[in-house]
């Protein structure tokens, strides 16, 4: 099965206030996800974003869930790509 790696970048010029708050919220959206097993994995990069690995969906399904998320109005740049799991 392949998998769809999203790396979101954040623009932390653009931090609001509430930004703990949005945590809160983006961390309740990514544990649906995984319990509804499409996130295979979360990463957090060192201060800027995340790196998600989606299974059983393809690109343009993952581009419409990132867009659900609530960290999405703070990203600068989302980079997809396609994966095939080889062990």
């Amino acid at each position: 099965m392949n998998r769809i790696l999203a790396i979101l970048t954040l623009d932390m010029e653009r931090i609001p206030n509430n930004f703990p708050e949005i945590i809160e919220h983006e961390k309740e959206v990514v544990a649906k996800w995984k319990a509804e097993g499409i996130l295979e994995n979360l990463f957090l990069r060192q201060g800027n974003g995340a790196i998600l690995i989606f299974k059983g969906l393809n690109e343009s399904e993952v581009i419409s869930y990132m867009q659900t998320l609530p960290l999405y109005q703070l990203q600068k740049n989302i980079e997809y790509h396609t994966l095939t799991k080889q062990f």
